[in-house]
């Protein structure tokens, strides 16, 4: 079973450049995940044969945005975060608003797993937002997994905003303490692994140059002077199920690429 996750950067944008049918071509997934949709189902051409479609849409208009589309039916659908972790972690808002209102996770549960797709709020460029991912977001979103893999194993996917290591970005020196490569980002995902999830890239490759998305300037994606900030983290009990874990950086449509695992079912 092949499960993909895209940060399409615009649903509707892929759509009109006639990317996303080469994508399904291509890869061929049982299961879609998608970050950055910036629509709601209603406005999107998507219908795709075969697979039941899961949208979380942000209540800003095309803003943010996640979405499931699974051939295998999932058992429950969950969208955003609980409100019990919503208050305890005071996730009302910054001056940007809700985090909780702009359509970052969808949870689907099969039979053996969770499969948790999120868009990690972004630490903008100033790091306005740092203190809210740091502080409140990054907490709340391992809490939530946590529950999660009490009762089964878990799937996290999506684009999490973050390099994690100096191998996960093509200039680390010049990035130290910028957006995606601050010391808070970088713990949040360190407390993921901390909690048993595993890189699932890393089981089978290791070293820099291996990247997901591209600035659009400078003819950065044909240097490949790129970051690493699309994951599958797995929990440990599923990880020896992952048979492959890729980067499919010649997929095009997006200024990030598709990232995918191969499950033993």
């Amino acid at each position: 079973m092949r499960i993909v996750s895209w940060n399409v950067n615009g649903i509707r944008a892929v759509q009109r450049k006639g990317m996303f049918d080469p994508f399904l071509l291509s890869l061929q997934p049982d299961i879609i995940c998608l970050q950055e949709t910036k629509a709601d189902q209603s406005q999107s051409d998507c219908d795709l044969t075969g697979y039941e479609e899961y949208w979380h849409s942000a209540a800003k208009k095309g803003y943010s945005g996640t979405a499931i589309f699974s051939k295998r039916p999932p058992i429950s659908v969950i969208t955003g975060l609980p409100a019990n972790l919503v208050k305890k972690y005071q996730l009302a808002g910054d001056s940007f608003g809700n985090p909780n209102d702009e359509g970052r996770i969808v949870t689907a549960e099969y039979d053996d797993f969770f499969l948790v797709t999120v868009y990690t709020p972004n630490a903008k460029g100033d790091l306005s937002r740092l203190a809210l991912r740091h502080q409140r977001w990054d907490p709340a979103f391992l809490s939530y997994v946590r529950a999660l893999q009490s009762k089964k194993p878990v799937a996290i996917c999506g684009d999490l905003n973050v390099a994690h290591t100096d191998d996960d970005l093509a200039n680390p020196k010049q990035n130290v303490g910028k957006a995606g490569f601050t010391s808070e980002e970088r713990e949040g995902i360190g407390q993921l692994l901390d909690a048993g999830f595993v890189d699932s890239f890393r089981i089978f490759t290791q070293g820099n140059g291996h990247y997901t998305w591209w600035s659009n300037f400078s003819g950065a994606r044909a240097r490949n002077v790129g970051w690493r900030i699309d994951y599958f983290l797995v929990s440990q009990d599923l990880a020896p199920r992952v048979q492959a874990a890729e980067i499919h950086a010649e997929l095009m449509g997006s200024d990030h690429c598709p990232v995918s695992i191969t499950l033993d079912t």
